[in-house]
Order: structure tokens, then sequence, then C-alpha cells
């Protein structure tokens, strides 16, 4: 093979007895889960915000942000569930660029995807202990999800991704919530079919094991908008756009139909200081219609404690090495804003 077999990782049961969770964080992941489900299942009519930074790329920077986070869910946490993105993986257009913590623990030293693993689960770990949440990470790897499994409530599987067989087939294995992006392309039945095959079961291969999954009644939408040919963002957040999903779910007749809204990336075409007015028009169709407030259960924003970002030699504390993010202070008045529009 034209590759080089550098060396073999621990597995994760391995990573795990190393760097074990507590009886007490245990709980807090089965309690936030079920919160969560709850959502879900309309059986909670909170609203959730699944909120962070582009790419986690600074433990220290990354906590901050998150403890700030927790003061603010503290103030709006009967009408709002916060749940943090701590994304580790990220997927690159071209395969170039910084990739995240797994494979750079410091964004500013070489690829080692050994210590990358230990920083992801101990940064998990540490907003768990020091905040009280778990949190959200994007699965690019199926096969490294085993190593967060214990400390995740929330999957994101991205655009690009969202069309590969095992993508589909380990998210009907996981037993929290998986968001499911449209394709780049913007297909609605691409993304539908997406999601049935993650509430379905199946027989496959992971990890060198014959496994069978019993499907994910959680696995839902996650509108992100999409480019056209010609290379423009085209938005997919609008009520006409939520009208057209909702009525794609009840003929598919999946279970528990829902839908966040990614209020950035191509539905804001990458201005990111438009999600504070994406997010208000998102919740002025929910108060139009019945179907489309029960629809869309949450909002996707991309949020650090600086405005924009920098080149990955940046040295700003706190502001986003990706894409850009809305700083702490309009991050802050905007959940302010939801909580008061809701």
């Amino acid at each position: 093979m034209n590759m080089n077999f550098k060396r073999k990782l621990p597995i994760p049961m391995e990573i795990k007895e190393q760097y074990p969770i507590t009886y007490k964080l245990e709980q807090l992941k089965e309690k936030r889960d079920k919160e969560i489900k709850d959502i879900f299942e309309s059986k909670d009519d909170r609203f959730i915000l699944i909120i962070g930074p582009c790419s986690a790329d600074n433990d220290d920077s990354v906590i901050d942000y998150i403890s700030r986070l927790r003061t603010v869910q503290d103030k709006v946490e009967d009408k709002i569930l916060i749940i943090p993105r701590i994304y580790t993986n990220k997927p690159r257009t071209t395969g170039d660029g910084y990739k995240g913590m797994l494979h750079q623990p410091d964004p500013h030293k070489g690829e080692d995807m050994l210590k990358g693993v230990v920083a992801i689960r101990n940064l998990h770990i540490r907003a768990m202990q020091e905040t009280g949440f778990t949190c959200a990470d994007e699965m690019l790897y199926p096969e490294n999800y085993r190593y967060l499994n214990d400390v995740l409530s929330y999957v994101a599987i991205g655009a690009r991704s969202v069309e590969n067989q095992e993508h589909r087939l380990v998210s009907s294995g996981i037993a929290v919530p998986v968001g499911m992006k449209n394709p780049t392309g913007g297909d609605f039945g691409v993304l539908m079919n997406s999601i049935t095959a993650a509430q379905s079961s199946h027989t496959f291969i992971y990890r060198n094991w014959e496994v069978v999954s019993k499907g994910n009644p959680y696995a839902h939408a996650v509108l992100r908008g999409h480019m056209n040919k010609r290379g423009q963002s085209i938005p997919n957040y609008h009520y006409e756009d939520l009208q057209i999903v909702n009525e794609m779910y009840h003929k598919a007749e999946l279970k528990n139909p829902a839908v966040i809204i990614d209020t950035n990336h191509a539905n804001s075409g990458k201005q990111y200081l438009e999600q504070v007015r994406i997010s208000k028009e998102i919740l002025h169709s929910k108060k139009h219609s019945q179907d489309i407030d029960k629809l869309v259960k949450g909002l996707m924003i991309e949020s650090y404690i600086e405005d924009g970002c920098q080149p990955i030699t940046g040295t700003i504390y706190g502001k986003s090495i990706t894409d850009p993010c809305l700083g702490w202070e309009k991050t802050e008045k905007l959940i302010y804003d939801i909580a008061e529009l809701l």
C-alpha cells in the first residue's frame, strides 16, 4: 500500500482505563442524556443551543469559554438547554489545513494522533468536571467514536460525511442524538435517506468486529445550507425550507422528527455576524407555525471568545483558527435575546 504504518494506536478500552471517568461523571452524563433525549421526544419544550468554537484548539480557552456558557445556562435553564461544541475533529475540503486537536494537540506543532486521542478525551472530561456540561463533537472518523462515547451527549455528522455508508451505520449504533447535516449539494432526499439509515438496525463491520446495531431513534436533520454549481452559498433555514423538510419527515414516517439549524456555514455564507439575524428569523418561523415550532428543536451556532478568525499561526487567545465565530459579548447577548423571544 502507498502509506507508512507509523504505529498501532491503543484500543478505546485501553485509553478509557488509563483516563477513566468517575461514577459522579457517569451520573452527570446519564442525567444530561435524558434531558436532551426528552427534548427530541417532545417531552420537554426547551430549546437546544449547540454552541461553541468551530474547532477546539486550546484547552484553556475552550474551558474558559464553556465556563462562561455555564453562567448563562443557569440564568436561562427554564427555556434553553446548552450543549457546548468541543469539535476536536475537523473535516477539510481539500484535506489541507488544521484537522483538529485529534491530529494536532498543539496547533503550532506537528501531527501526533496518539497524543491527540489522549488530549481530546482529557478535554471532554475536564469540561464535565469543571462546568457540569457534557458536550458535542463531530464524528469525522467513525472508528474513533468509542474513545469518547462515554463522555459525549451529542454527535454531529458533517456535510461531507453524511453520504458515507460507515458514518450512517455507526450512527445507527450510537445511544445519543446524532445530527445528520444536509450534504454540501443540499439534496434533502439524501439527507432523509441518511436519517432513515441511522434510525434502522444494521449488521456491519466495526473495529474488526461483526456488529448488529439497534437503530438510533434520535438521529435527526441539521440544515446548514449548501453550495450551488457556481460555488455560491444557498441558505435552507427559511420558512419554506422548513415546510418541505416537515412534509418529507412525515412521508418517511421517521421517529422523533427534528431539525437543528446551523446558523453559519452556507446558511450565512460564512458571514459569521449574520448568525444573530438568522437565529431570530428562525424563531419567527417557529412562532408562525405550530408544525415548524414542534419540528425545530434548536440551533447550532459557531461562537468563541473573540470575534472572527485568525491564521493557525495566530496567537490571539480565544480566537478561532478555522471558521470565523461570534465573540463572547455578541454570543451572551444573543442567548439572552433567544430566551426572551421563545
